[in-house]
């Protein structure tokens, strides 16, 4: 299935990126594939990142991977994959009869219209285009205990994209694999990221009104993370031979994303009133 990843694009950034020194050391490269050190270190868990001193480190390292410059098209693509999934997410069919009634309580027009909406109130942020992890889960964090290191790894959904979106993609991931929402972190803890991202030297010297923006941006695109998420969920639903069940999965990322977009957008609208 397409997943909207050029690999061999991929394959060039790691090779920045490792230079760099995200992830495992590249090697070598041969025709299809590369070769990349061992890394001694363990996967993190969901509870990891919500420890003050882990969630500094890792708001840290995600500026630094901001800043890395990967040659080619700085253009981003997440909206650009969210309507392509759209796109193939809303003509499906499934064979199963159960899947296909569910899929069928779908409004695909209402969804076509929050991603559209969504859209236009995030251009009206100029927030700005990075090189984004754009999968920042705890499995995809390791950390050296003894050594104090930090890795992340796996870009296969690396791509310029915005800023916010890969700050509130990496909160959404504080739910865990059991999806708890609950788990989303607070205003402070938000602010705690941000101050260790914004000025790692002298997090406490940040301006409130640059935490308060970046608190808009990122929970703004804390919505597109829940839509782009859902929609690629419905894809592997069709496409996936793994047992999860993709089809609930979409209706758990695209609830939560009503159940947060009233006051998101509210905090939204408030900023531009005020600016």
């Amino acid at each position: 299935m397409d997943l909207i990843l050029n690999m061999s694009s991929i394959g060039n950034a790691i090779k920045y990126l490792s230079a760099a020194g995200f992830g495992a050391k590249l090697l070598g490269v041969f025709g299809n594939g590369m070769v990349q050190s061992f890394i001694n270190a363990r996967t993190l868990n969901p509870a990891d990142m919500k420890k003050p001193k882990l969630a500094a480190e890792i708001a840290k390292q995600l500026r630094r991977f901001h800043h890395v410059e990967i040659p080619g098209s700085k253009e981003p693509q997440l909206w650009v994959d969210i309507f392509k999934f759209f796109e193939k997410a809303s003509s499906l069919r499934f064979e199963a009869p159960d899947m296909q009634r569910r899929y069928e309580t779908i409004s695909f027009k209402e969804v076509h219209e929050e991603v559209t909406q969504l859209k236009e109130l995030t251009d009206r942020l100029n927030a700005p285009v990075v090189f984004s992890h754009n999968d920042l889960l705890s499995g995809n964090l390791m950390l050296d205990d003894e050594h104090d290191n930090l890795y992340f790894i796996d870009f296969e959904y690396g791509s310029y994209s915005y800023r916010g979106y890969d700050i509130g993609n990496h909160f959404n991931e504080y739910a865990g694999y059991e999806c708890d929402y609950s788990l989303y972190p607070s205003k402070d803890e938000q602010f705690h990221f941000f101050r260790h991202y914004l000025k790692p030297e002298k997090p406490y010297e940040v301006p409130e009104k640059d935490l308060k923006a970046l608190y808009i941006e990122t929970n703004t695109f804390m919505l597109a993370s829940h839509l782009y998420w859902a929609l690629w969920a419905l894809i592997q639903a069709k496409m996936s031979a793994i047992d999860f069940d993709y089809l609930g999965y979409f209706f758990l990322r695209y609830n939560q994303y009503k159940k947060e977009e009233q006051m998101c957008l509210h905090n939204l609208t408030y900023q531009s009133k005020k600016a």
